[in-house]
């Protein structure tokens, strides 16, 4: 197994910034895609950035240029600088991984693991 622990959200005022943090840990073997999600109430969760094992990035349209996302890989950790934050990035922030899980002493297999959620909430 493979678990995913978020960290880092609060409330903050307009314009300013906060940083999620996101460990994985457990029986990995590789981490290939990591990547961080929202759901505000009501709407269905998206996508707002996506970091690659080679650090190729890509984020949502509503983000790019605040946001910034980076991963760790000695650390198995992916972080998610977010800044100008606005009212509308009010939401749960999830964070998600994929790759491969060690299963006995020679085998692997993939995994998709999503964290619990952290709450973000932008006060106007």
């Amino acid at each position: 197994q493979v678990q995913l622990v978020e960290s880092g959200g609060d409330l903050v005022q307009a314009g300013g910034s906060l940083r999620l943090s996101c460990a994985a840990s457990g029986s990995i073997f590789s981490i290939n895609f990591m990547g961080w999600y929202r759901q505000a109430p009501g709407k269905q969760r998206e996508l707002v950035a996506a970091i690659t094992s080679d650090s190729s990035t890509n984020y949502a349209d509503s983000v790019k240029g605040r946001f910034t996302i980076s991963r760790d890989n000695a650390n198995h950790t992916v972080y998610l600088q977010m800044n100008s934050l606005k009212p509308e990035d009010t939401a749960v922030y999830y964070c998600k991984a994929t790759g491969l899980r060690r299963v006995g002493p020679a085998n692997a297999a993939a995994f998709a693991s999503w964290g619990q959620g952290t709450q973000v909430t932008v006060s106007s």
